[in-house]
């Protein structure tokens, strides 16, 4: 069943498949309202939202089903509005995610820098979409993933703190730590093993990039290269009910991972096929 497609309905081709046997899915869902695919049945254009929520449940409950025990669940979704306001539909499927049981680890922002411009008088333009973590159980694989630290924040963390005035208790200075012998020798420690890396931060900024053929709604590889790295081991399974033009597919096997895809469009399959089978992979 790994490194396939399989055209069809997501939740029809999803409740065929085994229990636990995926170790990490990453998806974005058709968004409601917004784009009109051309083939009958598809998510995202019910004639009310709260059908379309319905319908994203069910199907991450065969998700859920089909993970591993210590799988991963990463979902990229965004906002409709409607008789000009925003229907909160993200925070609507994560509340009924946590309803079915999932466990909601990371709230993570897709900044995009180029955001296309538009022509409103009343509100801010959006630039940016939810990816939401998931995990099946308390206990769940992940590989931490470190970003660069600003010099900045190495000579904020690195400076003599006890002798800055201001905000923290009295007599202890902004900190707010009692600067005693043990705590300086903490911090001093700190300074001294301080590699230059952070744990990676929940705001990304990812510029969009089209993408000339069909399939207009792409999302960008290096979007999901983190979330790959961090909750998938090499080998493993990914699973993408809503593959659409094959990105996942793409970097899952650009990162030595493995993928199954589902796409409920024919016409799609061709390109997915193409722009899996001219990725590189790696000699891992």
């Amino acid at each position: 069943m790994i490194n396939k497609i399989f055209i069809g309905d997501a939740l029809e081709i999803l409740q065929e498949f085994p229990d636990s046997f995926v170790d990490m899915c990453i998806t974005s869902p058709p968004y409601y309202g917004l784009r009109d695919y051309g083939v009958q049945g598809q998510l995202g254009q019910e004639s009310d939202f709260n059908l379309y929520i319905d319908k994203l449940l069910a199907i991450f409950d065969e998700v859920k089903r089909i993970l591993k025990k210590k799988g991963t669940c990463w979902v990229n979704i965004s906002d409709t509005y409607e008789d000009k306001s925003l229907l909160g539909i993200p925070f609507q499927f994560v509340q009924g995610m946590l309803n079915k049981g999932w466990i909601l680890r990371n709230t993570i922002i897709w900044h995009k820098p180029n955001a296309m411009p538009i022509n409103v008088k009343d509100r801010f333009t959006i630039d940016f979409e939810y990816l939401f973590f998931f995990s099946k159980n308390k206990k769940y694989y992940f590989e931490q993933q470190v970003e660069p630290v600003k010099q900045s924040s190495i000579k904020r963390i690195t400076q003599k703190t006890f002798n800055q005035q201001g905000g923290g208790r009295k007599d202890y200075g902004r900190t707010g730590i009692n600067p005693n012998r043990s705590s300086r020798k903490t911090l001093e420690n700190f300074a001294k093993n301080f590699t230059g890396k952070r744990n990676k931060r929940c705001v990304w900024t990812i510029p969009t990039k089209g993408y000339k053929d069909i399939h207009f709604a792409v999302y960008p590889p290096e979007l999901i290269e983190t979330p790959i790295k961090a909750g998938c081991p090499i080998n493993g399974i990914i699973l993408d009910p809503f593959i659409g033009s094959g990105t996942t597919g793409m970097v899952a096997k650009s990162l030595s991972r493995n993928y199954i895809g589902i796409e409920l469009n024919p016409d799609y399959l061709d390109l997915i096929k193409s722009r899996i089978d001219n990725t590189i992979k790696p000699l891992v």
